[in-house]
């Protein structure tokens, strides 16, 4: 039944996607990291994708819309597509984030009105 999954290892690498790692077919996620002091080098939006980011190290900051939003460990954030944003980690910390990509609006069912108890 390998089919129906496929693991992967993900090596600490400063991103990776997991889009074609994993074959994914309904989102994307990437893993990053960015050392003390640095940021992404580009403010984005996207077309249809809102973003989902978990942070799981460390601290710094997105810049959402011209609005700054302080992130830490175990914060969580949902961005719209049209939202310009850009993220930093802090002076003193580096900062790793997990990135979910979805098309907006196209959850139809979850947890208990999608699975099936068998």
């Amino acid at each position: 039944m390998a089919d129906n999954f496929k693991k992967v290892s993900v090596k600490d690498d400063a991103r990776v996607e997991l889009h074609d790692a994993l074959g994914l077919t309904g989102a994307e996620i990437s893993i990053n990291a960015l050392p003390a002091g640095v940021g992404v080098p580009f403010v984005h939006a996207h077309k249809q994708n809102e973003e989902i980011y978990g942070i799981l190290e460390g601290e710094g900051h997105a810049v959402i819309d011209g609005e700054t939003v302080v992130l830490a460990a175990g914060d969580w954030l949902r961005i719209s597509p049209q939202a310009k944003r850009q993220f930093f980690a802090s002076q003193h910390s580096a900062i790793k984030y997990i990135c979910i990509q979805v098309k907006s609006n196209s959850l139809n069912g979850y947890t208990t009105t999608d699975a099936q108890i068998l």
